[in-house]
């Protein structure tokens, strides 16, 4: 298994940051979470002057095999199809990603398809889905620390090439049903409270989904309830791969953008291992998954957002992105009450 060096985030540059904050020509705390965000950037990256270089979109694919219990009102075959999608620039994240000059990398991590050598796709995949975790363990902790190592190196490819801000997505159809379990046991909270729609059930589906996800938690009731074997039992190849990711990105001292419910499932399996992946992470918005508010309420994450997206893909982290250059640009832009003449208040 990996190991992974993330020291937390030192605070000894924030007194100076705040100075720097609070002598721009405005009131005291007057941009509201910009100034944190501004905060926030500068201290991961120990400097008063932050820069965001060259930012990028990781898309992460993976297909279930509790998809095929009837979770999701989509059929399996969409995950393939989305990748497709992706690659051929069709995507609502491929149109937000644009619209801001992000790069954006779609990866196989599990997909249930043979892509035969697609150029443009970044090949990774650890098998053709996971099993259903209905029935066994979803992969086996050899393959779940193999998605982990392959995130790690992605990433790591991304920030030799000086890459420091990173934004994480996934496709796989029933992952919000992954996502919810992952949620309810490293939460601590029912799993009727984790379970939402997703790609959009009707009532009966809903009803169907969480008796399966019930049934499920029960059959391996005895696992122990750590973050890698909840990962393991539970998740996608697409979730650990994205994990595997987020460390690595933390260990890289990058900025992190967490999107929705399923990126930030893996960052709570992340966090559970290595707490201090916390401090290089910006929640982007909140989804309108009905777990993401009580996960992020969980976490003592404060969202930037809250569009009523729930599209996953990474969307909300590409969205949030302009706000995020704002922090940075106000930080290293505006000007001083010093430099720009004007008078303080008293």
């Amino acid at each position: 298994m990996t190991t992974f060096h993330i020291a937390p985030v030192d605070h000894h540059i924030t007194a100076a940051l705040q100075h720097k904050i609070d002598n721009k020509t405005k009131p005291l705390g007057a941009l509201g979470q910009l100034e944190g965000l501004a905060l926030k950037i500068g201290r991961i990256q120990q400097t008063l002057t932050p820069t965001l270089s060259k930012p990028a979109m990781v898309i992460f694919a993976g297909d279930h095999g509790i998809a095929h219990e009837g979770v999701s009102p989509f059929p399996q075959e969409v995950t393939y199809q989305m990748v497709f999608n992706f690659l051929q620039g069709g995507a609502a994240i491929n149109v937000f990603a644009r619209q801001h000059n992000m790069d954006i990398r779609v990866v196989d991590a599990g997909v249930n398809f043979d892509f035969n050598g697609h150029p443009g796709l970044i090949h990774a995949k650890v098998a053709m889905g996971t099993k259903s975790f209905l029935h066994e363990a979803a992969m086996t902790q050899a393959e779940c620390e193999t998605a982990i190592e392959k995130g790690a190196t992605i990433v790591k490819a991304l920030h030799e090439q000086g890459c420091n801000v990173i934004g994480f997505g996934e496709m796989g159809i029933a992952n919000t049903s992954a996502a919810s379990v992952i949620m309810s046991l490293l939460c601590n909270i029912p799993l009727e409270q984790c379970i939402g729609r997703g790609t959009g059930l009707d009532d009966e589906g809903l009803i169907r989904k969480k008796v399966i996800l019930a049934e499920a938690m029960i059959r391996h009731n005895r696992i122990e309830k750590t973050p890698l074997n909840v990962l393991s039992t539970f998740g996608g190849f697409e979730i650990a791969m994205m994990c595997g990711a987020m460390l690595q990105a933390a260990a890289s001292g990058m900025v992190i953008l967490a999107d929705g419910f399923i990126t930030t499932a893996a960052l709570l399996v992340a966090s559970g291992m290595y707490p201090a992946v916390l401090d290089y992470t910006i929640f982007t918005h909140q989804s309108n998954e009905q777990g993401h508010r009580l996960m992020l309420a969980h976490m003592k994450a404060v969202p930037l957002l809250d569009l009523g997206m729930r599209l996953g893909e990474g969307t909300g982290a590409a969205v949030a992105y302009p706000v995020i250059q704002a922090a940075v640009n106000f930080l290293n832009e505006m000007a001083s009450f010093e430099s720009a003449g004007v008078s303080n208040k008293a």
